[in-house]
């Protein structure tokens, strides 16, 4: 079924070609929504969101696009609009455990004493620290760096999902790189 096919049936309410698009393209949009948000419940919660999104806003469907370019912009614009109001609570959850006085410290339990738990929580630290790195680039340029590498989508594919000129996501790539390698070398040296 071709993508204008697809969006008319959608259109008609015909609960089995829903049900094709959601198979077709649902581990696509868990993973782009992973890739920004970095937490896998999130992220399936998220691509739950971005398919009522798309059953709900089929007739506004630009045929002028492919389905997966549709879906993409949706995904990444949930997965943004979550890192924002996740932002905020947690601004406002330190302001209360400041003015509430509660202790934010959570009992730490005993490491393994194994080789193989050491390496498995440097590992986990070293992700978290890349994640980190990741999620604090600015906006437009963790996009891109995210569809890029976690999606591994063509500069074009991305320009066409961002509506950016082509030139503009060779840049947003270039910089995240660059402003990646930086962050993940000050750490390095800082031994965080």
């Amino acid at each position: 079924m071709d993508d204008r096919h697809f969006i008319e049936q959608i259109q008609t309410g015909n609960e089995i070609a829903f049900r094709q698009l959601v198979d077709t393209h649902q581990r696509m949009v868990v993973n782009t929504c992973y890739g920004l948000v970095h937490d896998r419940a999130d992220a399936e919660d998220l691509a739950q969101e971005v398919f009522i999104e798309v059953f709900r806003s089929a007739s506004r469907f630009r045929s002028d696009s492919r389905i997966s370019t549709w879906l993409y912009r949706i995904a990444v614009n949930k997965s943004l609009n979550f890192i924002r109001d996740h932002q905020k609570r947690k601004f406002f959850q330190k302001i209360e455990d400041v003015f509430f006085s509660r202790n934010s410290s959570a009992s730490v339990s005993q490491p393994f004493s194994t080789d193989e738990a050491d390496t498995a929580i440097q590992e986990k630290q070293k992700t978290a620290m890349v994640h980190r790195a990741i999620a604090s680039l600015p906006e437009n340029q963790r996009v891109a760096f995210t569809l890029n590498k976690y999606e591994d989508l063509s500069y074009q594919e991305i320009a066409e999902i961002m509506e950016l000129s082509l030139s503009s996501v060779e840049s947003l790539i270039h910089r995240a790189k660059r402003n990646l390698q930086q962050k993940l070398y000050r750490c390095y040296k800082k031994d965080c």
